[in-house]
This record gives structure tokens, sequence and C-alpha cells, in this order.
């Protein structure tokens, strides 16, 4: 099945995809969006042009590699007020005509997996994941991810889950073609491993079919990622791997979430938190560090969003203004403030306009795009 054919089924049956008949000023369904508790500085990375494709084997010794720099080591997923990470993990990007290729090195001294079928929970063992919002626009948007055993989970959110949306199974990038290389021994807990890697390689015409945007993109472009590694703690118990309990409820102690680009909370789907790829030419690829001004008024109306959801989850209706909601002024002087706030049937939309004619909006199911 297609990603449109999925879609449209996934509208049918959650009706997410419809506005309501009349107008809607209460939207008591709707739960409140906890903030993230960090500044919102996403991190920014340029992926060059590969002249040659990566070998997809596992390992990272490929010219295609050696020429793509290394994000930034990832940090706790709630951002660097928490401890650092036990073990270090890094990512890279590169891409061609046909191939968009990631790359993940992660230091760990006992490799482990347990899961082999295909759309299993993968995150239930040790993970790598890689999440991919190719307009930006916080929905319909890419998970996929990859334990040592080299087994895979893809699926499609249609919307975050704060949002109401469905994450879609069924749906599989066709031609998917992922590596993994264990620098040890996999599942052996007698002696000590220097860690594992992973490649992948995503097929152009996959993320072109539901971006709603050329793909591949052009030097130039820039899409929102994040990656992420989950990491339970675990010990050895008759000569096997274990996750580690709590002794007072016998579960499982929570899993280690450690990330690109830091979400200031426990939840990897807040795609507005995500980090931004600038695919740019050939090495040394640097990007535009600094964040453009339709990605700042998207996070300014993101304010919008927060407060209305506030308001409707204590019983509140909807702002139709902006001066109801108390927003303070964003600390970027540039952008045109306030924004304009009105109700819609299905609930509110606020907009802002940018310096140069384009629009940017924002709706009641979060979802935000800038038109000409």
């Amino acid at each position: 099945m297609t990603a449109t054919a999925l879609v449209l089924a996934a509208c049918a049956v959650t009706l997410s995809c419809t506005e309501a008949p009349g107008p809607v000023t209460t939207a008591a369904h709707l739960s409140d969006v906890p903030q993230p508790a960090i500044e919102w500085r996403p991190e920014v990375y340029a992926a060059p042009r590969a002249a040659i494709a990566p070998v997809i084997d596992g390992s990272l010794d490929d010219a295609a590699w050696q020429a793509a720099p290394w994000t930034a080591d990832f940090v706790d997923i709630q951002g660097n007020s928490m401890p650092a990470p036990r073990h270090r993990t890094r990512a890279r990007l590169t891409w061609n005509e046909e191939y968009l290729f990631i790359a993940a090195s992660m230091e760990e001294p006992h490799v482990w997996g347990t899961l082999t079928e295909r759309d299993a929970v993968i995150y239930h063992d040790n993970d790598f994941e890689v999440f991919i919002d190719p307009d930006a626009d916080t929905h319909l948007y890419y998970e996929l991810e990859i334990n040592a055993l080299d087994t895979v989970w893809d699926l499609m959110l249609i919307k975050p889950y704060r949002d109401g949306g469905p994450a879609i199974d069924a749906w599989d990038i066709q031609g998917l073609r992922t590596g993994v290389a264990v620098d040890g021994t996999l599942n052996d807990p007698e002696d000590e491993d220097r860690g594992w890697s992973v490649e992948i390689a995503i097929p152009w015409t996959v993320l072109e079919e539901a971006a709603g945007r050329p793909a591949p993109p052009v030097p130039g472009d820039r899409w929102r990622f994040n990656f992420s590694r989950v990491q339970w703690r675990s010990e050895i118990e008759d000569g096997r791997y274990v996750k580690r309990s709590d002794p007072e409820t016998g579960e499982p102690l929570n899993e280690d979430n450690w990330v690109w680009s830091p979400q200031g909370l426990i939840a990897m789907h807040y795609p507005e938190m995500w980090g931004i790829v600038e695919f740019v030419e050939s090495e040394p690829g640097e990007a535009t560090s600094s964040l453009t001004e339709s990605e700042r008024a998207l996070w300014a109306l993101r304010q919008v969003y927060y407060r209305q959801r506030e308001r409707v989850a204590n019983g509140d209706s909807w702002a139709g203004t902006a001066a109801e909601l108390g927003l303070a002024s964003p600390s970027d002087g540039d952008l045109a403030w306030p924004p304009s706030v009105y109700l819609t049937p299905s609930g509110f939309e606020a907009t802002l306009a940018l310096g140069d004619g384009r629009i940017a909006h924002i709706a009641e199911d979060g979802r935000s795009w800038v038109t000409d």
C-alpha cells in the first residue's frame, strides 16, 4: 500500500483529516501539551553529497563517511542539565541522487539484542532511531528504529501522538537497506565489546511520496531530523544479559534516551524540537548555522499552540485574539508581533507575516507551515 493510500485510510478511521461541521470553541478531548524545559536551539548539520555511495554493511570506513562530518555527541533527551550519557554516540549523513545515507557509531561494552521480527517494538532492545520531517510541519513524518541484530521497525506518523495522530505500522520503506557491524561479540557476556555501528540507505522515492517537497533535495534545502539511542541498563545473570529491575516493583528500570538535538522532555514526538539538516554540495559542507526567519517564526507560533492547548485542557475556550493568550514578544526582535489569531470551524489558526511576504501558520492540531 502506498503512503497516500495509508494516509487516506488512517484519516477515514480517525477522522483526523476532516474539520468539524460547525464552529468549535472548546476542545475538552484535548489534553495539555507539556512545554519543553530548555531553550529552543536545534542542532544544525551540513550533509554533503557523496561522490561514491557507501557500501551498506555497517562498517563506517567508506570514503563517503570520511568526507561527512560527525554530528555533535548525543546528550540526554532532556538536555545538558541531565547527566551526560555513559557511552558516546555520533551520527553522519550523506546523500546522492538515489538515497539518503545515515550512519551511527555507538560505544557499548556489552552489545546485545533479542528482537528478530520486523516491526517489533525495537526500543524494547537497545536501539538507534531516526526521525525525519521533510517539510517541518510536524505532521506526516517518518520513524525508523534498528537494533544490533539489524532488525528494523519503520513507521509513518500522520501527526504526533499528542495531537491524536496514529502511527502506521503497515507502512514499510520500500528499498530500505541497512547494515550493522559489531566491534566485539554480539550477545556474549564473557567478554567486553567496543560498540556497534549502523548504516542506513533510504530511497528518495519513498521520502518524496509523503514529503510534499522535491527529493532528492537541492543544496541549501533544510529538513528536520533527529536521532535517538535507547539504552537499557543491563546485567549478567546465568550467562546472559537481562535488564536491571527496580527492587521494589520488579519492573525494568527506565531506559536512557540519548539524542542528537535535545527535546527538553522525555518525548521524541515533538518534531519542533528536532535538529536541522542542510543538504550541501560537497566537503567541507558548512550549513547555515543561524536559524532562518521562517524557522524562528514557526517556533514563535508554537507558543500560541502550547498556550491554546493549555487553555482548553483547563476547560476554557480557544482564544480568538493574541491578547487573550498573554504571550511575551519573542526575543527575535525582527519578527512581526503579535501574531494574528482567529477561530476556525475546527479550532483556531495563528499567523505571522515574514519579511519576504510569505506567511507562517499554525493550527490547533499542531500543524505548522509557510505559504507564499
